[in-house]
C-alpha cells in the first residue's frame, strides 16, 4: 500500500511572508519612520541645515535702500563737540562728542511711523559695531525731536549718538547697517498690523568728517 505523500512543512520565511501579508502597507511606512527617527537619534538627532547667510546690499553716500517700509538715503556723517536741538548730550568731561548723521527717509507705507520706540525708524538705522539706536532724532527743516513719518514724505533727518572721543576721527570710512522690518498681521487674541523682526539688509560706507566744535558745520 503505497503511504500518501505529505506537504512539505513550510519553513519560517514562509510563515514570516505569510503574517506580513496580512499587515496593512502604511504600517510598513509609520514602521520604517519609528525605525529611522530611533537611529538618527541614537547618532545626534536630526542636525538643522545652516542657513545661507544673507548678502547684504552695499551703497555709498546717496544711494537709496528701498525696503516695503521705507526708504533710507544716507548723506552724509559728521563728528562734532555738541549741537543744540538734537536731544543728544555728550559729556565733556568725560571726552565725549556726537556723532551725527543725515538721513533721507521716507515712509513708504500707508499709515503714519513713529522714528521712536522698539518699533521705531531709529532702529532701521544703525553704527556698525554698535547696537545702540541713535541717541537723538530731529527733523532739519523744523528741529522737530522724534517726528512722525508721514507716508510718501521724505523727510531730511539727523541721527545723533553720544560716543567717546576717541572712538572715531575725520577721515574713517563709517559704515552704517539699514534694517529692514517685517510687516506682521495680529491674529486670535489681538488684532492690526506691526512692523516686527527688523534685520542687516544694507550697510551704507561714508567718508565721516571732523567739524570740530561745529561753528562751520
Amino acid at each position: 500500500m503505497t503511504e500518501p505523500v505529505q506537504a512539505p512543512r513550510p519553513n519560517r520565511f514562509a510563515r514570516l511572508r505569510a503574517a506580513t501579508d496580512r499587515v496593512p502597507t502604511k504600517w510598513f511606512a509609520t514602521i520604517g519612520t519609528v525605525l529611522f527617527l530611533a537611529a538618527t537619534a541614537a547618532f545626534g538627532g536630526l542636525n538643522d541645515v545652516p542657513a545661507e547667510a544673507k548678502t547684504l546690499d552695499e551703497l555709498t553716500a546717496g544711494e537709496t535702500h528701498t525696503s516695503p517700509q521705507l526708504a533710507i538715503t544716507v548723506e552724509r556723517g559728521v563728528l562734532i563737540d555738541s549741537l543744540s536741538g538734537t536731544g543728544a548730550f555728550p559729556d565733556e568731561e568725560k571726552g565725549e562728542r556726537l556723532l551725527v548723521l543725515l538721513v533721507e527717509v521716507e515712509n513708504r507705507w500707508d499709515r503714519p511711523l513713529a522714528t521712536f520706540g522698539s518699533e521705531g525708524v531709529q532702529r532701521a538705522v544703525l553704527l556698525e559695531g554698535d547696537g545702540r539706536a541713535a541717541d537723538g532724532i530731529v527733523r532739519e527743516d523744523d528741529q522737530t525731536v522724534t517726528p512722525w513719518l508721514q507716508p510718501g514724505v521724505p523727510a531730511l533727518l539727523a541721527f545723533s549718538w553720544v560716543v567717546p572721543g576717541d572712538a572715531y576721527a575725520d577721515g574713517d570710512a563709517l559704515k552704517i547697517v539699514l534694517g529692514d522690518a517685517t510687516l506682521y498681521q495680529a491674529q486670535l487674541l489681538s488684532s492690526g498690523e506691526s512692523w516686527v523682526d527688523r534685520a542687516p539688509a544694507a550697510v551704507v560706507t561714508i567718508p565721516l568728517e571732523d567739524v570740530g566744535a561745529g561753528a562751520e558745520s
